[in-house]
This record gives C-alpha cells, structure tokens and sequence, in this order.
C-alpha cells in the first residue's frame, strides 16, 4: 500500500512538475495562431469592398437593431460605441492589423488580445453574417489569449533567439522601446473606455482585458526592476499552466465540435437514409461549380459513401485520440473532406478555420517536417534576393523573452 501510494505521488508531482515547468505544443499552438488569424485576415481583405454591408452603417442589419440585441445579451463589441462611418471604418482597420500582427507573430501577447478585440467587435454586431467558421473563430480567439502561441515560428522567437545570441557574445541588447508604448496606450484606452461607461453591461470580456493588461505590466517589472528571479519564475510557472489550460479547452473544443456535429447528423433522416449531403450540391448558394457538383451527384453510392462516412469519422474521432496510427488517419480524411467543402460547396473559410482547429493534434514530427520545408524555401527566396542566409529560429525551450506584451 506505501508504495502504491509512493508511485501515484511520483506520478503526480510529475504531472504538476510537466505541466508548470513548460508551456506544452509550442509548434501546434503556433500553427493555430497562423490558421485563426490568416483565416480571419483573409476574409477581412476579401469583403473589405462588401465590409459596409456586413457590418457597417450600409449593412440590413442596422446600428439600432444591433443595439436593441446587445442591450439584451450583453455581447461584447467596440462598433457600438459609436454608429460614425469613421469609427467603423477604423475599426475594421484595426482588425486587420491586430489579424496581420498575429499571423506574423509580432508582439504575440498584446496581438493576440487585439485579434480577439477586433473578432468579437465584427461579428457581435452582425451576428447573422457567417458559414459556421465564425462561430469556431469566435471562440478560439478567446482561448488564443491564454496560450503562448509566439513561442516558435513568430517575429517575437527570433527576436528573442538575436537577443540571447548577443547577450552570449557579451553584447549589450538594447532596451525594448515599443512595448512599454503599447502597453501605455492600451491602458490608456481601457481607462477611457472603462470610464466612459462603453463597456455597458459585459464584464467578461473587460475583465480579461484589465488581467492581461495587469499581468504584462507585472511581467515587464518583474523582468526589468527586481534582481530577484522568484517573481518571474512565479510569473512563468502561472503562464504555463494557463497555456496548458487553454491547450486542453482548444483540444476539448475541437473535440466536442465533432462530437456533437456526428450525434445531430445521426438524428436526422436525411443523413440516416443516406442523402443529406445530396442536396447542399443542388443549391445556388452552395454551388460555385455546379458541373462538378452535377458530376458527384450522379453517383448515389458515393453520395451514400460520403454521407454515412462522415458521420461516422465525426462521431469516432473524440475516441481515437487515445490511438494515435488511428487519429492520424482521421486527422488526414477530415481534413481532405474540409478542403472538398472549401472546393465543391464554396465555402474556402469555413473550411479553413475547421482545418486550422483539426491541425492541434497533429503530430510534432509533421510539424517540424514542414516547418523545414518552409525554412528552406525562405532560404532559397532569401539568396534569390540577395540577402543571405536567414538564421534558423532558436528551440522553444530555450526562449527567454521578457518585455512587455512579447512573451509568448
């Protein structure tokens, strides 16, 4: 009995000791911080002439309308507080750079609350604008915020690797300028809009904003003003459990999409008779090529194929994480089904951000497979260009970033 009592205290202190010591799926985290904020920067620049339609001032779903419903569920968006056209449209400018400064990985910890800013304003104010991807991008800007996405393929690690590399050939690295200015203006602007009332009757969403901003500002002191390095570790130990906190959330979510889509279809007759998936290629909407949607159709056993199949890879996939050959497998076909429906049903967003959430369990292997892939054709583009040779990015677990707004 001790010593089964000594083994699952060994066991547990060394979950604890795993999960506070590092921030866990640097590289799946990463490819997720790419996927939510190429896939919303994308659709951004290709309705920016329709934007005003969407969610502007010109859009069906009027200023006063949106109001009546936020007054009613509290939903979080700065397009409200003023109904101008000059302040939609800087807000849409905004969404695009806080998208851009994210996908790039620029200042990771500050871009990522920006992202989350600018999805919530957009969509909360025309809820009825979206495919479906809207809503999974709805939340995972939200759980974004928690992770430290920036740690590998980010302006923000190579940066951090220059910084190290001069600090071991005894130079002096200079003291970061822009982030005690971004945190300076974001402040500033919590402060009014807190003040001004505007953030009416959520608290959710300010709240999260005042923490991150707090944790940045006591991150910068405890990295630039205190000799002591219990503070930060205190400080580093806290962030990685709420990036292995919101790791697991990201995961269960993804999860639970499939899991609920499957048992939904299986209830309905259509996906029971085998057809559902006839019909969505019969409709205006859905079809932007309708000869290949003609050509598909003509098969009833592939219609049937297709319907029960995908129902079946929703409803199995939460269990075949626990086999990983397995997964693998069905990683591979849900993602070929999202880029048919991108294709054949016109839907390349919806598509993306379902891929992009399919893409946290893919293997590490994979994914410094073609992180070497990227890394070389950069190279080859670089000596194209005349400019040498780009530096390999330094390891996750060698970073050591610490200003503010720019750990990842």
């Amino acid at each position: 009995m001790n010593r089964l009592s000594q083994n699952v205290a060994r066991t547990f202190a060394g979950g604890v000791e795993r999960v506070t010591s590092a921030a866990l799926g640097p590289y799946q985290t990463a490819v997720i911080r790419i996927g939510f904020a190429a896939t919303w920067l994308l659709f951004l620049l290709r309705e920016f002439p329709h934007r005003q339609e969407l969610y502007g001032p010109a859009g069906p779903w009027s200023w006063n309308l949106a109001r009546q419903l936020i007054d009613g569920n509290h939903a979080f968006t700065a397009l409200m507080w003023s109904d101008s056209r000059l302040w939609f449209e800087l807000c849409y400018l905004f969404a695009v750079l806080a998208s851009a400064a994210l996908l790039v990985g620029w200042r990771t910890r500050t871009a990522s609350v920006l992202f989350m800013v600018g999805v919530l304003s957009l969509q909360n104010r025309s809820v009825f604008m979206g495919d479906g991807g809207d809503n999974v991008l709805h939340l995972m800007s939200f759980y974004l915020v928690f992770t430290r996405c920036g740690q590998v393929w980010s302006l923000d690690a190579r940066r951090a690797a220059r910084s190290e590399a001069a600090r071991a050939r005894g130079e002096r690295v200079p003291a970061d300028r822009v982030g005690p200015v971004l945190w300076a203006l974001s402040g500033a602007v919590l402060v009014t809009a807190t003040v001004a009332g505007r953030f009416g009757g959520s608290w959710l969403v300010p709240a999260l904003l005042w923490a991150a901003w707090a944790g940045l500002g006591l991150w910068w002191v405890a990295g630039r003003w205190t000799r002591s390095r219990e503070p930060r570790m205190l400080l580093d130990v806290l962030a990685n459990v709420l990036h292995n906190a919101g790791l697991v959330v990201i995961m269960a979510e993804a999860c639970l999409i499939y899991a609920t889509a499957g048992w939904y279809k299986i209830q309905g007759s259509r996906w029971q008779d085998g057809t559902a998936v006839y019909y969505p290629l019969h409709l205006d909407y859905f079809s932007p090529w309708p000869a290949l949607a003609d050509l598909m159709s003509a098969s009833g056993v592939l219609m049937t194929i297709v319907t029960y199949g995908t129902v079946m890879v929703q409803v199995a996939f939460p269990f075949t994480l626990f086999n990983r050959r397995v997964k693998n497998v069905l990683l591979v076909l849900m993602m070929t089904e999202h880029a048919v429906i991108a294709v054949v049903l016109g839907l390349p967003f919806f598509s993306l951000a379902m891929i992009t959430a399919d893409a946290v369990f893919l293997p590490t292997a994979f994914l410094l497979l073609l992180g070497g892939w990227a890394a070389r054709a950069r190279g080859r583009l670089a000596r194209r260009g005349g400019t040498g040779r780009v530096p390999p990015p330094r390891a996750p677990e060698e970073s050591t970033a610490g200003h503010v707004g720019f750990r990842a």
